[in-house]
Formats: structure tokens, C-alpha cells, sequence
């Protein structure tokens, strides 16, 4: 009977669409100089990149623009100082998403392929490295145009799940980080996991980290919070949201298999959220615990 209630489970599950592929299109190759070269591929993954960090841009341009968002004679960004962060956040997301990447899941590259931490382009990005290196390009940013710190990293903040979003709907497409074992009538069979349907997990964080922050952080912006006229409370919202929902989602997705078993059923994910849900939670309560009306200049 058990194997019979194990084949109608597996049966309901979805298997992963064949026709999706990781790679848009390919250029050939081609000779030049007595040298070959190519193929060049053009992949999901980098055009989610490209779209993530153009819509930040964009929307940092609109939030800065409008007026009522913030109080009269208040600093915010305007179109050139978003075309900087645009250039230095991507120089942060990637840089930063591949050391941390590196230092945080496989430190032992460092020592035994050293040139591979390089190999961008064959994959291997952390979240949490590339905001450090987000939160640093907002630190050279702001003051190289002499802005509050606290209102460019608010901007920052607001924008942030765009490249979530398509970052993680990459991961999916790519049929990598998938999530544990699962009997739910949704779990998907990935090709590269094995015969067993799991947890979508990059398709929960999408809609979490993606679409549900988004939507938290601009009722914070543009709701009764008036958030960006306190600098820093659209941070300290980020830092709690993302921290709880990278965490939740943690409990249902596969750990690396070359991780360690931590204490408590931790993962490395949740370690690196935990201290964003304390440092978001303890700020937020600071603005929270103030009067409601908006802080002067």
C-alpha cells in the first residue's frame, strides 16, 4: 500500500518544462587570427541581472522625482546620482555576490582554484555578498554627491526586489537551488536533483523576497509610514522582511551538499538572516517608538 501511495505522489507531481532552457540563444563560433572562438551564449541568468539592476535604476529615478514622498528642502536622488549607483551596484552586486559567494559556501576555492573565483560566468552568486557590496557602492555613492547615506540606502532598499524577483525566477529557469523533497501537489522534479519532486523554492522566494517585500516596502514609502522622510526606515523594513522571509523559505529549500550540518537544523542562508531580522527589527522599533510625525532636517 505504501508503494502505491508513493507512485500516485509522485505521479501528481510536476515535472520540470522541457522547453525551458537556461540559455536564450547561442552565437556560433567563429575563427579569427588562426584562434577559435565562441561559442557565446546568451543566458537567462544574465539578462534577470540586467533587468533587476535597469528597474532599480528606474525606479530610483521616480521615487527621487516625486516630491510628496519626501519633506520640502529634504536631500534625495536625482537622475545622476541614480546612473551612479546604477554603475557602482552592479559592479557591487557582482563582485560582492561572487566573494561572498565564495568566502560564505565554498572558502575552500580560495585555496585550491583561486583563478575560478574569476569564472563568473559559470555561476556561484550569494545574496548576501553582493548587498555588502550594494550597501558599499551606496556608501561611495552618497558621498561623492554629498547625500545622506541613510536616504540613498533607503532608495536602495525600495528597489531591491526587482533583481530578487528575476534573480531568483533564473534560478529556477536554470533548474538550480531547488528545494527538499516534498509530497505537495506543486513540488516539481528538477532534471538535476533526481527522481524526486521538491519544493519549487526559488519560485516561493520570488514571490516573497520579490513581489510581497515590494509591495511591504512601497506602502512603507508611499503610505501613512511616509518612510522616506525618516532616512533609514525603509532600510530597517528591508533588513526585517528579507531576513524572515529568506529564513522561512530556508526551512523548505536543499542545503548545498558540500555545507556542514549546522546546530538547530541551521542553514547558512538563515545564519547570514538572522542578524538582518534583529538589526531591522531593533531600527525599526527605534522610528516605530518615535512620534508619527516626520523627523526635521
Amino acid at each position: 500500500m505504501q508503494h502505491v501511495v508513493a507512485a500516485v505522489e509522485f505521479s501528481a507531481a510536476i515535472p520540470f518544462p522541457a522547453w525551458i532552457k537556461p540559455d536564450v540563444f547561442t552565437l556560433p563560433a567563429f575563427e579569427a587570427f588562426g584562434q577559435t572562438f565562441g561559442p557565446f551564449p546568451l543566458r537567462w541568468y544574465a539578462l534577470a541581472y540586467m533587468a533587476g539592476l535597469v528597474l532599480a535604476w528606474r525606479y530610483i529615478v521616480m521615487v527621487g522625482r516625486n516630491a510628496p514622498l519626501w519633506r520640502e528642502g529634504q536631500a534625495r536622488p536625482n537622475a545622476a546620482i541614480a546612473d551612479d549607483l546604477l554603475f557602482y551596484g552592479a559592479l557591487g552586486v557582482i563582485g560582492g555576490g561572487r566573494l561572498g559567494s565564495v568566502l560564505f559556501y565554498n572558502p575552500s576555492m580560495i585555496w585550491t582554484d583561486p583563478l575560478q573565483i574569476l569564472r563568473v560566468w559559470d555561476g556561484g552568486m550569494s545574496f548576501h555578498g553582493g548587498f555588502l557590496g550594494v550597501c558599499l557602492a551606496v556608501i561611495l555613492v552618497a558621498r561623492a554627491h554629498k547625500v545622506p547615506v541613510l536616504t540613498l540606502g533607503d532608495c536602495a532598499a525600495l528597489a531591491t526586489p526587482f533583481g530578487l524577483f528575476f534573480g531568483r525566477i533564473a534560478n529556477f529557469i536554470n533548474g538550480e537551488l531547488w528545494g527538499r523533497q516534498s509530497d505537495a501537489p506543486w513540488a516539481v522534479i528538477f532534471p538535476q536533483a533526481g527522481p524526486d519532486p521538491r519544493h519549487p523554492s526559488q519560485l516561493y522566494e520570488a514571490a516573497l523576497e520579490g513581489v510581497v517585500l515590494f509591495l511591504i516596502l512601497r506602502w512603507a514609502s508611499h503610505g501613512p509610514l511616509k518612510a522616506l522622510q525618516r532616512p533609514g526606515m525603509s532600510i530597517a523594513v528591508f533588513l526585517l522582511g528579507y531576513g524572515v522571509f529568506r529564513t522561512g523559505v530556508e526551512t523548505v529549500r536543499e542545503p548545498d551538499f558540500h555545507m556542514p550540518d549546522f546546530p538547530l537544523g541551521l542553514t547558512m542562508g538563515m545564519i547570514l538572516s538572522i542578524p538582518m531580522i534583529v538589526i531591522g527589527a531593533v531600527m525599526l522599533a527605534r522610528y516605530l517608538g518615535k512620534s508619527t510625525r516626520p523627523e526635521t532636517a
